[in-house]
């Protein structure tokens, strides 16, 4: 075999039909296909999982033995392959502590950057910090009130590994017998500690415990000298029993406050440090370290939040929805059928001198303010009891106080959950969202904090640090030269896959698919590994064609490095950039799994039988209609403001398709999602739980019965759901095995043949008919079931069939072969109809959700939308739902959503796929750029209209497929405007 290429032999993986092909190496490949060919089997489940199983493999019995064992891919043989990364659309983390900046190795590099070149300045007074001596922390320490009882600590050993047992052999020699170790006392002259050297340990030195008093100064000062030489210039006060009027200020910490089950303690632990002090201001300094620039660690995380940059509060507006309602009944979370709540209501009204039947908007803001957040004095409780009225008189703690106080000390999960649909995630108010403690948002270099870096975009972060040496003495420049490259160079890479409009602060939870997807590309492009094969799924998925063209660059550039690239995608641009290109087919799942096509562009182009090549070639094409609809009313939305928005008024057309469009980064999400979305439900469902973007209003509301987002989110989270109970299908099937002669004769009801419960499932894999292995440095690997062979059921409910197949065939079976098989049960056909509808033959009813793609999940969602009964008058929002669709499939999508449209309804969705946008009534393009760029509604109207608004990017590109607009765009050399409405 030539080491020119990958090459596989005989696979069989899911509906791969003893497939051969050979890969090139060191080129990038395209595998393209029908939905459901086989292209993820080929690349993903035979190519990417031969070679982490042999990566298993590579390593010693030991590591293999907490590994579990791998299956091999039904393959006879991969030959040539390299070692292999994946890189797919997984979200990035759903940690709320990862962000862009720490998924991306940036913030390390920050933190190293501001730890040894920022300079520390004091929050109070605004001063630049010097260094402090010896007797400025003696002095500080004899402020504390007389009689204070304090241990002066060294700490010698800070967050490091090991067991350390010369260092406490050392101790005792040179006489300390007082130690801490994480925070615990040791009397060494009694005990060895035995740490575990593979976790990090803290090890604080007591050097002397002292009570304070104008008379020790002399004690103190020896032992701060002592315990400063030690540590190397650093000190620990440690107060057990701190008194209220302590003097010191926010860079005190409890030991262990960011463990998650921790309770902290009472004591109150003070850092110094030589090198930073200011005599002017009582504010204590710790030294500055990486740590200190870290939200995750106790070191560097605002004491408030825990580095979190968030919290939760009870919400005023949550709290009173309605002002119109009497008093009585205008608290959400009070009943005033309950006594308790009665009693306050009742007794605070009384003091007052008002009605419980007044309704809160006409009372006093004043008597409004000290019901919510408690009286200034105090109050007459009255309540009956069998022995006559009880008086006690106390103040008032108010409304939301009480709330808040039983949210923090209740024991009940329930109460805390239902406290909770009364309060909003609100900014941190100590930190304003940075997520630091205050000495360390008061580091700057060149006059900038390291928070106000975290806030900028990745452009705007690239062009800070573009010229930064010209702001940097000599020294800051030579310490910080290796740092600013690194730097620089990653935040380049972001802005190559065109992501520079993500803050550095965004949660990585927030990020879609495609985000995560890019910014691990670009993590594996600053790695500048070379001889690695790289599998990535669509990575152009969310990606505006304008900004296509630089991420293709940067996979040219990882070939150009020396790698292979496979690449499943059905981005005709990333076809054409290829080198080679792997037509799968012919159709989807039984009908695929073959090599319809393998060559360059042009050679798939011209293969006859390619439904691919048919529509890179023009021989087919998905139509523009032949009119446009006209709206019935509108929606408006009015002030929208929410995070880039720029107080945009937007006016959504009813009965009519809309598609969203604009660069990535312009706010398409923002509009739909986070103003639209939640306001309307907000608004027309009563939830309280969902908090709005900010926008003034909504306007024409009345026109809409119902709104349903149909987004990319998982139908189910574990492996026990699937497209088959997600949609109904599965309960039909359950009822016609029950109604078969052995069940009946059995006693088999319709819960014998749910694996979800006890009965008929295998109960060694509890009806999952897989097992997980947890591998512990790498993602979890899921195996089938030894008992039931995947099958999920005992052998007693396999007996059962229907015509000749099991409840187990049947969930294995594609939707495309339960259509026929099931042809004389209207009902079982019509919602399997709906699925095929949706492009989704090929999927296996019994498929877990994990499994499934953000774009088929998307599409099951739709398919139980269209099996609800038709009322009109819905809106529904979807955002990308072409996600993961060959031409063809979209076809089917988009005479879907026509469908909807033609029933009464309102579909709105946020596309970059043109042959939808150009399927829409009505266009609104937002930009002109991402993040603080976009914001503004660049162009709205028809597709045409847009198309000749020479401000939009989205237009510029929808040119070349409109024959009623004779301007040309960018890419007009290469195909001919499509045709109107007419059939292949």
């Amino acid at each position: 075999m030539s080491k020119d290429y990958i090459e596989v032999r005989g696979a069989e993986e899911h509906n791969l039909k003893d497939l051969d092909v050979r890969i090139p190496r060191e080129e990038f490949t395209v595998v393209t296909g029908l939905s459901g060919s086989g292209k993820s089997s080929l690349a993903f489940d035979t190519v990417y999982a031969e070679g982490q199983r042999r990566y298993i493999e590579s390593l010693s019995a030991y590591a293999r033995n907490f590994l579990g064992q791998m299956d091999k891919p039904q393959v006879e043989a991969v030959e040539g392959l390299s070692p292999a990364i994946s890189i797919d659309q997984k979200n990035a983390a759903n940690n709320p502590r990862s962000t862009v900046g720490t998924v991306t190795e940036l913030h390390d590099y920050l933190r190293l950057l501001y730890a040894r070149i920022g300079t520390q300045y004091d929050p109070i007074t605004g001063e630049e910090v010097g260094e402090q001596s010896a007797q400025d922390m003696v002095q500080q320490i004899l402020e504390l009130p007389e009689g204070t009882r304090a241990k002066i600590a060294a700490p010698v050993v800070r967050d490091q590994k090991g067991a350390f047992e010369d260092l406490f052999a050392e101790l005792v020699a040179d006489g300390y017998s007082r130690v801490e170790v994480d925070g615990e006392p040791v009397d060494l002259t009694l005990d060895d500690p035995e740490l575990d050297k593979n976790y990090d340990h803290t090890i604080d030195v007591i050097v002397d415990r002292v009570r304070v008093s104008p008379d020790a100064r002399s004690r103190i000062t020896d032992s701060v000298e002592t315990a400063l030489e030690e540590a190397g210039g650093a000190l620990k006060l440690i107060v057990p029993d701190p008194p209220a009027d302590v003097p010191f200020a926010s860079n005190t910490r409890s030991t262990g406050s960011l463990g998650e089950d921790a309770e902290g303690d009472d004591r109150l632990v003070v850092e110094f440090s030589e090198e930073l002090g200011n005599p002017h201001s009582d504010f204590h300094f710790a030294e500055i370290e990486t740590r200190s620039f870290s939200f995750n660690s106790p070191y560097g995380a605002c004491p408030e939040c825990e580095g979190i940059g968030s919290a939760k509060e009870v919400d005023e507006d949550l709290v009173v929805i309605d002002p119109d309602k009497p008093l009585k009944d205008v608290f959400e979370a009070w009943s005033y059928g309950r006594s308790y709540y009665r009693t306050r209501i009742d007794s605070v009204a009384d003091h007052f001198g008002v009605s419980v039947e007044t309704p809160w908007a006409e009372l006093d803001e004043d008597v409004r303010r000290q019901f919510l957040y408690g009286t200034d004095g105090a109050v007459v409780f009255k309540r009956q009891t069998r022995n006559g009225t009880r008086r006690k008189e106390k103040r008032f703690e108010g409304v939301i106080p009480n709330l808040q106080r039983r949210h923090v000390e209740t024991e009940s999960q329930s109460t805390r959950e239902h406290i909770e649909e009364y309060m909003s995630v609100t900014t941190c108010p100590a930190c304003e969202g940075s997520r630091l403690k205050e000495q360390s948002r008061h580091v700057l270099v060149a006059g900038t904090s390291l928070d106000e870096i975290n806030r900028l975009s990745i452009g705007d972060a690239r062009r800070h640090f573009e010229g930064l040496e010209a702001e940097l003495n000599e020294r800051e420049t030579t310490i910080a030269t290796e740092i600013l490259k690194e730097i620089r160079a990653r935040l380049g890479f972001m802005e190559e896959v065109g992501l520079e409009y993500l803050t550095l602060d965004r949660e990585a939870s927030t990020l879609s698919g495609g985000e995560s997807q890019r910014i691990r590309l670009a993590t594996q492009v600053g790695s500048g590994l070379v001889g690695v094969l790289y599998v990535l799924d669509e990575p152009s998925i969310g990606l505006h064609q304008r900004d296509n063209d630089r991420l293709l660059n940067t996979l040219a550039g990882l070939r150009d490095l020396g790698n292979t690239l496979v690449v499943v995608e059905h981005d005709e641009e990333t076809m054409r950039r290829a080198d080679s290109v792997i037509d799968m087919g012919p159709g989807p799942g039984k009908r695929g799994g073959e090599v319809v096509a393998q060559g360059d562009f042009d050679d798939i182009v011209a293969t006859d039988g390619s439904i691919t090549g048919d529509y890179l070639a023009g021989r087919k094409e998905i139509p523009v209609p032949a009119e446009r609809r006209e709206p019935d009313g509108e929606l408006v939305v009015t002030g929208a403001r929410q995070h880039n928005l720029k107080d945009l008024d937007v006016p959504v057309p009813l009965a009519t398709l809309t598609a969203i469009t604009g660069v990535s980064g312009s706010g398409k999400s923002t509009l739909m999602h986070d103003v639209l979305y939640k306001a309307l439900v907000r608004e027309m469902n009563d939830n309280t739980s969902v908090d709005p973007g900010d926008h003034d209003s909504i306007e024409g509301i009345e026109s809409i019965e119902t709104v349903r987002l149909i987004d990319q989110s998982p139908i189910g989270r574990t492996p026990r759901s699937n497209p088959a109970t997600y949609t109904d299908v599965f309960d039909h099937v359950r009822e016609l095995f029950a109604e078969t002669k052995l069940s009946k004769r059995r006693g088999y009801e319709k819960g014998r043949f749910s694996f979800n419960v006890k009965g008929g499932r295998c109960e060694e894999c509890g009806g999952q008919g897989t097992v997980k292995i947890e591998m512990n440095f790498l993602s979890d690997v899921y195996v089938p079931c030894e008992q039931c062979g995947g099958a999920r059921y005992n052998d007693e409910t396999l007996d059962v069939t229907y015509k000749g197949a099991t409840i187990a065939d049947v969930l294995d079976m594609s939707v495309e072969e339960a259509y026929d098989f099931f042809e004389s049960h209207q009902g079982l056909q019509r919602r399997l109809k709906l699925l095929k509808d949706v492009g989704l033959d090929y999927m296996e009813l019994g498929q877990p959700s994990t499994t499934l793609s953000g774009g088929e999940a998307q599409r099951v969602k739709l398919a139980e939308e269209l099996g609800k009964r038709a009322t009109g008058d819905t809106l529904y929002l979807l955002d990308e739902p072409t996600t993961g669709l060959h031409k063809a499939d979209e076809r089917k999508l988009i005479d879907v959503l026509h469908r909807l449209v033609d029933g009464g309804n309102t579909v709105v969705v946020i596309e970059h796929e043109l042959d939808l946008v150009k399927n829409a009534d009505h266009v609104i393009d937002l930009g002109p750029e991402g993040g603080e760029g976009g914001g503004e509604l660049v162009a709205s109207g028809t597709p045409e209209a847009v198309a000749r608004d020479d401000a939009s990017h989205t237009g510029r590109y929808l040119r070349d497929l409109l024959p009623d607009v004779d301007i040309e765009g960018p890419r007009s050399d290469r195909r001919k405007p499509a045709k109107a409405a007419s059939d292949d």
